[in-house]
């Protein structure tokens, strides 16, 4: 047995086609696969893939519109650039390292996968079609999962120059998948501010941006809120936005090439290191950098020749140097800062004094938690050598991924996630039926502290709000945060409701960034399992539990489950696993944080209570509707 297991000769080497080696390890193309319920899941990598080679058009001056649909999980996609030369449309689409991005005249700065995103996008689509439309000519091919099964002849044609993708991303990769149109919508907004006049219709709303990242920060804040008018500076390659508010932390918004770093990279660090150094140029103080930073809302998008990415989805930038013997990344944005913003304030003294104002109440603020900072440290140092409330995995998204298999460790650091849970049984069911590779959970003694309204030395004085800031590593920005996915996972009563609102009000209290970047998520879990001797569904609604009856039949036995706790791990293990359902928290881009905090955890205002009155059900009025539902029946 032991020498057929050991055997290696021709037959142990396989050779893998494109779409094979891409079915089989999405990851290194598109990053994690998820469902849709993460901005940073496969099926928006699609979509982007797609849309940035409509960008590249644009940037090379063809093509001002781009329209965009998606119906029942469908994506159509039309630019009206150039369109694909009709003799490589089914190359382009279906052969590896082919495209224009190699030639480095026509696409000087291109945002692409550089010969992949394409054919990624066919190989993990259950259909996909692509048209060409060039001088009155058109060519069409359409694949299944990759596969070539219709190579159309080329035909004349009435259409404008362009081309017009279709696909359906296949349900067998991307299970029970579910586009949120929030996130597209943020999406193309991105695409927008970087690509100020460029216009794209989506499902019929048109989206343009005249003012670029102007644009971004005035969609990102709330004026009412802002301490000085927003700076917005422009140069050859740069662009940068930048104010402050009154929230807490930083909130960053970076760019190369068009493309979002979500992670950062060079390009932002360098930015981060050039504002504190200019100010404290400016002013001749030397203030401390947390001071400087506290409060900024700022936008940076540089333009890169040739980039390097640290992982293949583009999401931090590596890159030390902006292009072939030019200047480093660094001296770069120092440079146009050192320049830009120091004129700027010394012309807008008004803009100035406000900005020295707000650095120096973080200053005041930071000192007058200093004391009790460092106790609450060192209590939190104590604890976590022996932290029962946080059973850590050992896959961190804040890792330095090693040097062999980095991109599948890279996917991984994407799905490292904290469940923050409340009370020994859920949490132990959890902790039992958990990943530990890439699941922590963090376990809640019980009503955490409704913080609205407090200062953050709150969350120094309260061990379980400063255990949790050390477990999640958020005390000095997101930086180092050590989970892609910070998971609430409740009883779906009344009292885990309200820890539910709990938690979050402490998330948009002290670290709205966690929010507004789409890392905070509800668990959800089934309200019932029918089942009988055959076979067991769980059910996540009511609808689903009648669905589920009328399938089984003949009186299946149904439990209600009230509470996590109730749910053996063995069944958990189906909840959190590949698939696991969770609800972003999502924030509109017009939310003023504070007044919907004073809304919904201040003082029972006139206006709450009327909403609770006119919006509260109980169970019994879910059963009747039930029961009339199935007398109709």
């Amino acid at each position: 047995m032991a020498e057929v297991l050991n055997q290696y000769n021709e037959d142990s080497i396989k050779s893998l086609d494109w779409r094979e080696h891409i079915r089989l390890r999405p990851g290194m193309y598109i990053g994690k696969l998820g469902d849709g319920s993460s901005m940073d899941d496969g099926i928006y990598i699609l979509l982007k893939e797609v849309i940035d080679n409509c960008i590249d058009e644009y940037t090379m001056g063809f093509g001002k519109r781009v329209e965009l649909k998606i119906i029942d999980g469908k994506v159509t996609i039309r630019d009206f650039g150039r369109g694909i030369p009709l003799g490589k449309v089914v190359d382009v689409v279906s052969k590896i390292n082919t495209g224009a991005k190699y030639d480095s005249k026509a696409f000087q700065k291109s945002v692409g996968l550089n010969g992949v995103g394409t054919k990624a996008v066919n190989a993990l689509s259950s259909t996909f079609r692509v048209e060409a439309f060039r001088e009155g000519r058109s060519k069409a091919a359409e694949f299944e999962r990759g596969i070539l099964t219709n190579d159309h002849k080329e035909k004349d044609t009435t259409e404008n120059n362009g081309t017009l993708v279709t696909f359906t991303p296949d349900d067998t990769i991307f299970k029970h998948y579910h586009f949120i149109h929030e996130y597209v919508e943020n999406q193309i907004w991105n695409y927008c501010f970087l690509n100020a006049g460029l216009q794209i219709n989506f499902n019929g709303r048109n989206f343009i941006s005249k003012n670029g990242l102007l644009d971004l920060l005035q969609r990102k804040t709330n004026p009412e809120e802002l301490r000085y008018p927003i700076i917005h500076l422009k140069g050859n390659d740069i662009e940068l936005a930048i104010t402050h508010t009154s929230d807490y932390g930083e909130d960053l918004y970076s760019f190369v090439n068009g493309q979002h770093t979500t992670q950062g990279g060079t390009h932002q660090a360098a930015f981060r290191e050039a504002y504190v150094k200019v100010i404290r140029d400016f002013f001749k103080k030397d203030y401390d950098a947390a001071d400087v930073r506290q409060s900024i809302c700022a936008a940076v998008s540089v333009r890169v020749q040739e980039p390097v990415f640290e992982s293949q989805t583009k999401t931090k930038l590596g890159s030390q140097i902006v292009w072939e013997n030019g200047p480093s990344m660094k001296s770069f944005v120092l440079d146009f800062m050192a320049k830009e913003l120091d004129n700027f304030l010394h012309k807008n003294p008004a803009v100035a004094d406000s900005l020295k104002k707000r650095i120096e109440q973080s200053e005041r603020e930071r000192k007058e938690l200093s004391g009790i900072r460092k106790l609450a440290n060192e209590r939190a140092k104590k604890a976590n050598l022996h932290n029962k409330k946080l059973r850590d995995c050992r896959i961190h998204l804040n890792s330095e991924p090693p040097a062999k298999n980095k991109e599948d460790y890279q996917q991984r650091q994407l799905e490292s996630t904290i469940f923050i849970t409340e009370g020994d049984s859920a949490s132990g069911s959890i902790t039992k039926s958990r990943n530990v590779e890439s699941q922590a959970v963090f376990s809640l003694r019980g009503k955490p502290l409704n913080c609205y309204g407090l200062t953050k030395k709150v969350v120094y004085e309260n061990e379980e709000f400063n255990l949790l800031q050390h477990a999640l590593n958020i005390e000095e920005g997101l930086e180092g945060l050590r989970y892609n996915n910070i998971v609430i996972a409740t009883d779906a009563d009344v009292d885990g409701m309200h820890i539910r609102l709990l938690i979050m009000t402490f998330f948009l209290q002290f670290f709205p960034d966690l929010v507004k970047n789409g890392h905070v998520y509800i668990l959800e879990t089934p309200l019932f399992r029918v089942r009988n001797k055959q076979k067991t569904i769980y059910c996540y609604t009511d609808e689903e539990r009648q669905r589920a009856i009328a399938e089984l039949g003949n009186k299946p036995e149904i439990t209600r489950f009230k509470g996590l706790g109730e749910i053996s791990p063995e069944e958990f293990a189906q909840f959190i696993g590949d698939d696991m359902r969770k609800d972003p928290v999502l924030l509109s881009q017009d939310a003023q944080i504070q007044k919907l905090l004073e809304y919904y955890m201040g003082k029972n205002t006139p206006a709450r209570q009327s909403f609770i009155i006119d919006n509260l059900r109980v169970e019994k009025d879910l059963a009747e509707e039930l029961a009339e539902a199935a007398a109709k029946n």
